[in-house]
């Protein structure tokens, strides 16, 4: 385990020295801003969005109804841009076989990549959520929410919620970055891995719009993006929470387990 910890520090302060990452969190952070900017500039409002009656009420709302709108593709982009590259960075750059001479296995390297890039994904979401708590508190209050079942909420407890909802939401976008992992240690390209995660995305949103079951779309990843709605259900749908746990961690285990056997077997190139 302390070999994975060594790791991991050596993947954040590698993240820390590239530009895509602060590219990625200063998207998050803009985007509750120009989604504020823009409603200041019209009457209406995606209104029929979860959450989105309260928008022009409460700040506490924003973040929230941001959510809605990146978990179609902009979160899925910027998780892709570091896990796809992860790896893949390590075989252009004809580094990894430096990194394998100072005393850590191959596990370990990969479990240090793997937390790095799952900490990046967490990190854009917090600071996208602070960012709405900011400008919409500025634009609208610190004032109470009106939940989906109708309900007030306090605006402490909102955000208590808040923050439990950004967690939920975090969780299949991890496992989205767990497939890029997995398609970066697999092709050793960092465009295709990038382009491929983005198009398995994509790729569950479509067959979630031609699968005429109802029930089959709940199992797919895409639809996990929505776990978080039964945070703010009264009572609390656990139903969907639960099942976007489980989902989410099946969606990253799979790949991650492929990637480790992959990249234990030393596929990817030392040299």
């Amino acid at each position: 385990m302390s070999g994975a910890l060594i790791a991991y520090r050596w993947e954040l302060r590698k993240l820390a020295s590239q530009k895509r990452t602060y590219i990625g969190l200063g998207a998050a952070a803009a985007l509750p801003v120009v989604f504020v900017t823009v409603m200041a500039l019209q009457k209406g409002g995606p209104y029929d969005a979860p959450l989105g009656h309260n928008l022009r009420r409460t700040g506490l709302s924003l973040a929230l109804v941001v959510l809605t709108f990146v978990s179609r593709f902009g979160a899925q982009l910027a998780a892709a841009l570091v896990a796809g590259d992860i790896v893949a960075s390590e075989h252009a750059g004809k580094t990894l076989k430096m990194i394998l001479t100072r005393s850590l296995r191959r596990g370990q390297i990969l479990a240090g990549k793997t937390l790095a890039s799952f900490t990046y994904v967490v990190a854009t979401i917090f600071v996208l959520g602070v960012a709405g708590l900011v400008a919409g508190s500025i634009a609208w209050g610190f004032n109470p929410l009106i939940n989906l079942s109708s309900v007030r909420l306090s605006a402490i407890r909102t955000l208590l919620l808040s923050a439990a909802a950004l967690g939920l939401f975090s969780l299949p976008l991890i496992a989205v970055a767990a497939f890029a992992i997995l398609l970066s240690t697999l092709t050793r390209n960092s465009a295709g891995s990038i382009v491929g995660t983005l198009v398995y995305a994509l790729g569950q949103e479509a067959v979630a719009g031609l699968v005429h079951q109802s029930w089959a779309k709940h199992y797919l990843l895409s639809d996990q993006f929505d776990g978080w709605h039964g945070v703010f259900m009264s009572p609390v749908n656990w139903t969907l929470i639960v099942r976007a746990i489980w989902v989410s961690s099946i969606f990253a285990s799979v790949p991650l387990v492929l990637a480790y056997v992959i990249f234990k077997r030393g596929a990817v190139a030392d040299a």
